[in-house]
This record gives C-alpha cells, structure tokens and sequence, in this order.
C-alpha cells in the first residue's frame, strides 16, 4: 500500500510539473508573436469579425425578405411545381393511442352481512364463478338473528293475545314491539321472502340463505365454511363486466380536443379485425409528470365478454373539429417562426404569404389565418420558389420581369463562377469551415465582395422536425477566396443558396445541395 502510494504522488507532481510548463510556453508565445503585422491583424480581424455575425446572428436574420416572382410555365413544369387547393371543409381529427381494459366501478358489488353469525355451507366456491341474481352463495348462523326472530314470533303472539284487550294502550304497545322486531329484521338485511316463511310458518330458520345482489363475476372471495362474520367483513366482490372501462393514456399535447361524449373505437389484436365502438366517459385531472401523459376513461360496451380486465388494447379517439379552413401539409414551408405558402396570383406571379397556422389534421393544416377558400398554393419545389423570392429580394426594390420572362431574374444576372468547399470534407453536424471561390467569367479573381450562404432542410412533419435554416456571411481571405465558420444542426441533404454582391451589385449566384454527415 505504501508503494502505491508513493507511486501515485510521483505521478500526479510530474503531471502538475508539466501542465506548468506548457502554460509557460504558451505565454511565452503569445508575448513574442509580431505585432506590427497590420495586414495580418486586418485579416485575422475579418475573419474573427465573419466567424462572429454568423455565430451570432439574431434569429431575425433568418427571416429574409421575400418578394413575390414569376416563372414561366416551362420552367415551373421542369422544377416539379405542383399546386392545391384552399378549401373550407369539415374536419375530423384522430389521436391513436393504447389503454388497458378495467372494470367498470360503478358496476362493482360487494356482498356483506349486518349482523355477526358463522358461516355454514358455501355454494359459490370459486373465483371468477358467474353467478346470477338471486342465486344462493351461502348460508349463515346468526344468535342475535335467531333471537331476532323469536322476539319478533313473540311479539306477534302478544298483538294477537291482546287485541281485544279494552286496557288503554295494551294493544297498541304490542304492535309497536312487533314493528320494532320487523324494523331490525329490515335493517339487518334480511330477504322479505324470508321474513313472510317466518309469519306464515311461525318457525325460526337456524341458517340464512344469502343470495347474488347482482349477475356477474366474483372477482374476491372470503366465504369459507365455519368462518366468522363481523359486519365489517367483505365476503364477495362481483363485477358485472357486461360494460368495461378502458384506461387509456393521451399526452398533454392533445387534452384540450377531447370532449366527454366524443366517439371512440377499439381494436385489439386478439379478436382483429373486430371494432368495438364507445365512448369518451371521463378526462382525469392529473397528469404524469414522467410520460407527460393523463388518463382518458372510455366506455366501451362488453355483451359478449370478448373484453377481459388487463387487456392492453388499440384505442382511437375521434375529435370532430368543425368546419375549417384547410390546407394541404405539403404547401407550408416552416421558415425559422414563420409559416410560409405561395399563393398563385390571377397576374401569374407567385406571392410568399406568412400564414398562421392550427391543428394538424391527418394531410391537412387548419388556417387560422392568412388565406381565403378557393386560392390556390404551391404544394412541391416550396423552397426552389423561397430561393427565387429570396433572391429577387437580394436584388434591391421588386421589378417585374416582362410578361412571359422564361426565367428568373437569377439567369438574367451576372453569372461569375462560385465553387463551394468545406472543412471537413464532406461537412458534418456541427461547427464546419465553409470556402466559396469567386472569380469572374474569364476566370479572374474577385475581391472586395459579400458572400452571403444560407443552408435550409425542408421540414419533416412524418419524423416531427421543423424547416432549419442557417445563414453565414463569409469574410474575404484575398487571392478569391471567401471563408467563414458555421453550426449545422443535422446530418443529411441541405439545400444550399450563395450570393455574390460587389458594390451593392450581384455578381453571381449558386443553387446546389449538400449532403452533411451525422444524425439527425
């Protein structure tokens, strides 16, 4: 132990040693690195001051201006342009999720006595028995039921001895004793049937039978021969599981569309393809605070017993919504926090509109607002037309093109080479060097521009991601190259859009996509 020890503070002086050491070096360094380099410092503050807009640029930034654009139908046809339609319909939404099978409380009986005795002979002996009302589970000896009985015979002999009597209050006291004795009987529990054999045979039964309050199942059993009943005691429990409740499990997300009495459905691989239909019975106020999911209690009704407690079963809930204002999903293009969709003008152009969007519904968007029935959207190659908009922004003030323009305003610019690289090659998710080469069409350089590249993945609603975008300036690193850093949230194909500005002119323009390596 001593060895090791020693061996361990050896280790760790040496490491403290040389950690001083390096840190020494460093400073030493940093002392004696030329500062009278002004060209240097000039590039070295460029790229620091590039690195620094584009790492911490407002979200503002992302949202560009967007102007509308027109495009030729040759083109549009060539690009996959397709287009719906606004439509004012009725909607109906659907949240899928799983539950467990219950038995239904209000359904549940529990058989006791009110008064102490032992049990004698048991005739419902098994768990999950089905009984009927009515039918006999057992018999139990009661003393203070027997007494019960023989003050009650008793009290019936005296009302009938002194019936006649002429004495002042004899016969009316007789009959109070024998409504007293009938009273007790009643509140004891006693079947009616058993106390009319008791009138009209005049003889006390040793055992009372107790039969089934209900029909169902026993689901808890503590009759047993010779045991001893106190009032307290629970001896059956009885579902009637004609109708079942159905546990199931809804996040939080989607509690406000569910209405008690909205329709429900039910599948369960068991007895697949069979539906069973029912109804929304119950929201719990309590939400779990670990899958942020509440209870919905569904009635579903249960005739043929196919329903048994503790299935886990398929459950879907209907949410009718009304009649809404709808969209297809595949015409919103999610743009940083705003909602964009390009409406077809009766002119021919094509206008960017932010719109405010609601619920989800199946293909569907609800549109709050923004857009009127029988308009007509763009619903593919979204972002090849924000890219047109963007540019024709980039551009400076709206000029329309001539009516009939086959393109765009990016095929009538000045069209200089731009070649794109990356380091690491290919870029990954994460911190990545981007580099834009610009020269001009007989190949020379181009210095004193701003390069401007924007990264953008369209959204996937399917996997739950929204639209990304991520802009970056580059600074000017001399000799035609353009270079600056940038935070790619993903892995996988980007669409990638450059701009070139020399004195507020563009020079040239890029379309490409690129494909970063990583998760999503």
């Amino acid at each position: 132990m001593k060895t090791y020890r020693t061996g361990f503070l050896l280790a760790l002086i040496g490491n403290i040693v040389l950690a001083v050491v390096l840190v020494g070096l460093w400073l030493h360094y940093c002392a004696a690195k030329p500062m009278g380099d002004g060209q240097t410092k000039l590039a070295n503050s460029s790229v620091q001051d590039s690195m620094a807009n584009s790492m911490a640029a407002p979200p503002a930034s992302a949202e560009m201006p967007l102007v509308p654009v027109q495009i030729s139908p040759q083109r549009l046809q060539s690009i996959g342009v397709k287009t719906g339609k606004v439509e004012r319909k009725l909607v109906a939404d659907e949240i899928r999720t799983t539950g467990s099978v219950a038995v239904d409380e209000r359904r549940l009986a529990y058989v006791q006595v009110r008064f102490s005795g032992y049990i004698q002979k048991v005739f419902a002996d098994a768990t999950y028995q089905y009984v009927r009302k009515g039918q006999p589970l057992f018999t139990i000896y009661s003393p203070d039921l027997v007494a019960t009985e023989r003050e009650y015979l008793v009290a019936k002999h005296n009302q009938q001895v002194v019936a006649q009597s002429t004495v002042p209050g004899v016969a009316s006291s007789a009959a109070s004793l024998l409504d007293a004795a009938a009273e007790r009987l009643k509140q004891w529990g006693v079947p009616q049937k058993e106390i009319a054999r008791l009138e009209s045979t005049g003889q006390v039964q040793q055992e009372l039978e107790v039969g089934s309050p209900v029909s169902g199942y026993i689901t808890e059993r503590n009759a047993l021969p010779s045991v001893a009943v106190q009032p307290e005691m629970r001896l059956y429990t009885i579902a009637d599981l004609s109708t079942v409740w159905v546990q199931a499990q809804v996040f939080q997300n989607d509690l406000a569309l569910i209405k008690v009495g909205a329709p429900a459905t039910l599948t369960v691989n068991t007895y697949a393809p069979r539906t069973f239909t029912g109804r929304v019975d119950f929201v719990y106020p309590q939400v779990d605070m670990e899958t942020r999911t509440a209870k919905v209690r569904v009635v579903f009704s249960n005739s043929g017993l196919q329903l048994k407690p503790g299935m886990f079963v398929n459950v879907s809930l209907k949410v009718p919504m009304g009649n809404q204002l709808v969209i297809p999903a595949t015409g919103v293009l999610q743009s940083g926090t705003r909602a964009i969709v390009f409406v077809e003008r009766s002119d021919g152009y094509i206008e960017p509109r932010e719109v405010q969007l609601g619920s989800r519904v199946g293909d569907d968007f609800i549109v709050l607002k923004g857009l009127k029935a029988g308009q007509q959207i763009v619903t593919s190659a979204n972002f090849l037309i924000d890219s047109e908009s963007q540019l024709q922004a980039a551009l400076g003030s709206f000029v329309p093109p001539p009516p009939g323009a086959g393109t765009a305003s990016v095929s009538n610019a000045p069209q200089g080479n731009v070649e794109l690289s990356s380091d690491p090659t290919p870029p990954h998710k994460g911190s990545n060097v981007f580099r834009v080469k610009l020269t001009d069409a007989s190949g020379a350089s181009i210095s004193g521009a701003e390069i401007s590249v924007t990264f953008f993945m369209p959204a996937m609603p399917a996997m739950g991601m929204a639209a990304m975008r991520m802009p970056l300036t580059l600074g000017d690193k001399g000799n035609d190259l353009y270079e600056g850093s940038g935070q790619l949230d993903s892995g996988g194909t980007w669409q990638v859009t450059i701009l070139a500005k020399k004195n507020g002119q563009l020079v040239a323009t890029k379309q490409l996509s690129v494909n970063a390596t990583g998760g999503m």
